[in-house]
């Protein structure tokens, strides 16, 4: 069996990003900065109300979780993911665009029948992100995905918050700790949106269980799941949950702690257009380097560099080859 660095579970969704305004939002009856979970009909009725609006952009695999996974294959890190996909054109295009990553996945077990999930993103001129999430067969991803093996030869599990709005995909989520700690894996977890603290406050500690090693969050995130109303107290709150903690401040950069000790990573200065995939870039960054030898403060410094990077152009994901020269860049 290969050994892995990273090993997730998350949603398989395909992206289309469309850019448009606050007053798009409001006419369209969309939450400003959320993923809010849709309906294939009503996705359809936001398609057409959007038509005018879509961007070019190529079509790519998507979900949080695997935005991650495969910023890490990118960068240099063994991982494996498990997701559900239907028997579709979509479908059949996720589970190649993971391979093209050099991201492993239980290719012996068969498609079924269904819709592959879609995730309609808009960007709007202050580079929010606003998601309406179509989870087609993903809303049924469930222990039955996990691949024990692959699971126990890796060095950190990485669960997806989202997966905590799916009763399924909360158990797997479950399991794949258990069994992680089980068999001596580290756990990470990223709460994934203001939204899932907000509404599904229970479900994420449900899947954090008496602790993670490493979580991941950013600002309002960090508020909401502990009650606080500064950084600095959320932040100690947080040691109650996990041993060590990334708490992303967007333009203020980052502020880490180690299990020791805390410090605050500077941001690179830039230009952001679209905000979409910055906190699974940090996530995947930072995980490749704490499994590749890494120090956390050098981990931190990669991860606010690709999400800078990320924020400053259009889509959640780098091009293959900007992964090369980011690592050039920061451990020269």
């Amino acid at each position: 069996m290969t050994s892995y660095n990273l090993y997730g579970v998350g949603a398989a969704l395909v992206d289309t990003e469309i850019e448009a305004s606050d007053q798009d939002l409001a006419q369209w009856q969309v939450d400003k900065g959320l993923m809010t979970l849709v309906d294939e009909s009503r996705q359809q009725e936001l398609m057409t109300l959007m038509s005018s609006h879509l961007v070019a952009s190529k079509r790519a695999s998507g979900g949080s979780c695997a935005n991650s996974i495969i910023a890490a294959s990118y960068f240099g890190a063994s991982t494996f993911y498990s997701c559900k996909v239907a028997d579709d054109d979509n479908g059949r295009f996720y589970l190649n665009d993971l391979k093209a990553a050099g991201v492993d996945y239980p290719s012996e077990r068969e498609l079924q029948a269904g819709i592959t999930g879609k995730c309609l993103v808009l960007i709007t001129p202050d580079a929010e992100r606003s998601m309406n999430t179509f989870l087609g067969i993903s809303e049924t991803v469930s222990s039955a995905e996990l691949h024990s093996d692959a699971i126990a030869a890796s060095e950190y599990a990485y669960l997806e918050g989202y997966l905590v709005t799916s009763e399924t995909g909360r158990a797997a989520a479950i399991d794949l700790r258990q069994q992680a700690e089980q068999a001596n894996v580290k756990t990470a977890i990223s709460l994934s949106d203001p939204a899932m603290v907000q509404f599904f406050k229970e479900g994420l500690e449900e899947m954090i269980g008496a602790g993670v090693d490493l979580l991941f969050c950013n600002k309002d995130e960090a508020l909401g799941f502990t009650g606080t109303d500064n950084i600095e107290a959320a932040a100690e709150a947080l040691k109650q949950t996990a041993k060590t903690f990334a708490i992303t401040l967007g333009a203020e950069g980052a502020l880490i702690f180690d299990g020791a000790d805390f410090f605050q990573t500077a941001p690179y200065p830039v230009t952001a257009i679209d905000s979409n995939g910055a906190g699974d870039m940090f996530a995947g960054a930072f995980l490749f380097a704490i499994t590749n030898g890494y120090s956390f403060q050098q981990a931190s410094d990669l991860a606010s560099k690709a999400s800078s990077v990320v924020v400053s152009q259009y889509g959640p994901r780098l091009n293959p080859e900007q992964h090369a020269d980011i690592l050039k860049e920061v451990f020269a």
